[in-house]
């Protein structure tokens, strides 16, 4: 709802209250009327909503006199300006309330004779005074609910942009940890077999080419995930031969679900130099992907070496992940780090299934 929306439905509901509040009062005041003996059961409507009807109107430029004091310094100030406030109040109720009084019953015929101005005057202004006064009240309410909704929207307009540079700082610091280990794998192989380097360098520009496109957004799909991840693990592969398998299986809804940019790499990372790189057997790694009950269930498993103490809540990329998914979902967001018995380890991660 715009704000102009929002003006109008306040406006609406301003005046449906004024008027229900006007008519309780008539309804009060007929059966003292009818019980006097009255002959015309629309006069206490008149005299009632003529009074609250003039109240209602004056209620948004006491509102305005209130506030624009309240941005002046000095209490002295702002009871002198309500006073004047009060005695203008008084003046134009009565004024307004009484004019509407005296044309309805110009109009059906009837003589009008509530009393001279002064007696009018000397009647309504303890009225007015304590209606005034409980307006300011009301007023003084509205606008520090105002006040206090403001500070919460920015609040949480400064949480989100803290929340944002936070996420840029660690997709930062996840960057340069993969690829400069990537640059030291090219070079270990370079001198060894060109033709395994130049396809790793290849794999690399596709891997550089995406991490750019990434940094675009703190957000993207999984599908453009899985593309940073695959070049990646391609470069793995040619570094370790036939001693390192991998397998991705990512349904078509979870492929279109979005997730931190680059939230994968380090999990796989980690799978491989600690796991690949410590075991003397082939590992496999599989990254599998599927949204479940409005969840997307990632999850990183290795079948090489069991992860250890030091690694689980040490290691720059877990503790940059957690931080990340901190940031973004809060407590809606799981991550667990489990060993296999069989051997290996599974990172699993739940996060709130939000579609591109």
């Amino acid at each position: 709802m715009t704000s102009t929306q929002q003006g109008r439905s306040g406006g609406w509901i301003y005046a449906a209250c004024v008027l229900a509040i006007g008519l309780l009062l008539s309804l009060a005041e007929l059966q003292h009327y009818l019980a006097r003996g009255g002959q015309h059961a629309w006069e206490p409507f008149l005299w009632e909503l003529s009074s609250v009807l003039m109240t209602g109107l004056l209620g948004p430029l006491i509102y305005r006199w209130h506030v624009a004091g309240l941005n002046r310094p000095g209490w002295l100030r702002l009871w002198a300006r309500h006073l004047l406030g009060a005695a203008a109040y008084m003046l134009a109720h009565v004024g307004g309330m009484f004019g509407l009084r005296y044309a309805v019953y110009a109009l059906a015929g009837l003589d009008y004779r509530p009393g001279s101005a002064a007696e009018i005057l000397a009647y309504e202004a303890g009225k007015d005074l304590v209606s005034y006064a409980l307006i300011v009240a009301i007023c003084h309410g509205l606008h520090m609910m105002a006040a206090m909704r403001r500070r919460e929207q920015e609040l949480l307009q400064l949480r989100a942009e803290l929340a944002e540079a936070q996420l840029t700082r660690l997709t930062e610091q996840i960057q340069p940890h993969f690829l400069f280990n990537t640059l030291n794998l090219i070079s270990s192989v370079m001198f060894e077999d060109v033709a395994r380097a130049d396809r790793i360098l290849c794999d690399l520009a596709v891997l550089l080419r995406q991490a750019l496109t990434a940094q675009q957004s703190p957000r993207h799909t999984l599908a453009q995930e899985l593309s940073l991840v695959e070049p990646y693990l391609n470069i793995m592969q040619a570094r370790f031969g036939e001693r390192l398998s991998v397998q991705i299986e990512a349904s078509e809804d979870a492929r279109r679900c979005l997730l931190p940019a680059l939230l994968l790499i380090a999990p796989v990372e980690n799978a491989i130099t600690h796991d690949v790189a410590q075991s003397s057997g082939p590992v496999r790694v599989s990254v599998s992907a599927v949204v479940q009950a409005g969840a997307l269930l990632l999850s990183v498993k290795n079948s090489g070496v069991a992860p250890q103490r030091d690694q689980r809540d040490g290691a720059v990329g877990m503790a940059n992940t957690r931080a990340r998914l901190l940031s973004l979902y809060g407590e809606r967001a799981q991550l667990m780090l489990t060993a296999d018995p069989s051997g290996g380890s599974c990172l699993s991660l739940r996060l709130p299934a939000e579609l591109a």
